[in-house]
């Protein structure tokens, strides 16, 4: 019998078979299409939805190349698919996102585990982003007297590890049903390679300076990008700081990387008008994002970082090591 021809109909108890038998089509007949590829199945099995036969082979070759080979009508014996079919269907697509300027480029390890995290931290947590504008006149200059003079997130670093002092309930991680409370302050920032974003981590930055932040901070930035952080400089953060700043960004949200209980995320600072004493002036001003699993911890401790936060960038005072 040629294949794709319908020999019989599977029918459970009080199922009618159809009414008419359709024929096999011509390039069904031939198990491929005019260029070279199986063809689709153009309907359902009409035994429910029953997969097509596949050998193990093929079932892990159209795994790696990405093919839905259950819509494939398959050329082996009795019709089963084979690795033939596979790799012509796997050149079919291939051909199509030619034609449409396309470039299939694999997901590398890194992306993968990044897609996997944002997911998870998605699909498991309850997240919720508290913004707010603040005025970062006093820490712009600041900085500029500074000497060395350290970058903007290493001193976004030292408040957020201030305000988790006292906020502890933000510097938290969900594991099974219980929330830990981590004693230690360690804060992870994002850096852009070109493979994706890494995290390396700042231990115990509650206990640091400005300037031994900046100075472990470009030292494990410099080992990010030339692919030499260890699994121990990215693993044991509680808290992470994006930083979008430079890219032009004013606010975005940022995901929680799970299981930790908040992200912050930093716009750019730039000059705008704000009523400043009474009067309209040219301020620094700077809009921070803080996202949270609701599930750890509700909005008003939230909200209540932010403002300490708000009061470290306001006043920066006290910027040494405690």
């Amino acid at each position: 019998m040629p294949v794709g021809t319908v020999l019989g109909y599977l029918l459970g108890e009080g199922e009618t078979p159809p009414e008419k038998v359709p024929p096999p089509s011509r390039s069904a007949a031939k198990g491929v299409t005019g260029g070279g590829a199986p063809a689709l199945a153009s309907s359902p099995p009409a035994s429910g939805g029953a997969k097509p036969a596949i050998s193990p082979r093929a079932r892990r070759l159209a795994q790696e190349l990405g093919v839905d080979w259950e819509h494939l009508i398959g050329t082996g014996r009795t019709g089963r698919i084979t690795e033939d079919d596979v790799r012509a269907a796997a050149m079919a697509d291939s051909a199509a996102e030619e034609r449409d300027d396309a470039k299939r480029l694999p997901m590398s390890p890194i992306r993968q585990a990044i897609a996997e995290r944002v997911v998870a931290s998605h699909r498991d947590g309850a997240p919720v982003t508290l913004t707010a504008e603040l005025d970062a006149t006093a820490l712009v200059e600041h900085r500029q007297r500074a000497r060395p003079r350290p970058g903007y997130l290493d001193y976004l670093i030292r408040f957020a590890a201030l305000a988790l002092e006292r906020h502890p309930a933000l510097n938290s991680s969900l594991r099974g049903g219980d929330i830990l409370l981590h004693t230690g302050i360690h804060i992870g920032f994002a850096v852009d390679v070109e493979a994706g974003l890494l995290v390396p981590v700042v231990r115990d930055a509650n206990r640091k300076s400005v300037e031994e932040i900046a100075r472990q901070s470009a030292r494990l930035s410099g080992r990010a990008r030339r692919g030499e952080l260890t699994s121990q400089e990215m693993t044991g953060g509680t808290f992470t700081i994006t930083n979008l700043g430079a890219a032009g960004i004013d606010a975005f949200t940022p995901i929680v990387n799970p299981p930790q209980c908040a992200i912050l995320g930093l716009g750019r600072i730039a000059q705008r008008p704000a009523v400043h004493e009474g009067r309209v002036v040219p301020r620094w001003l700077t809009v921070v994002s803080l996202t949270f699993d609701h599930r750890l911890v509700d909005g008003a401790p939230a909200a209540r970082f932010l403002a300490t936060l708000r009061e470290l960038i306001e006043s920066p005072i006290d910027l040494g090591a405690e």
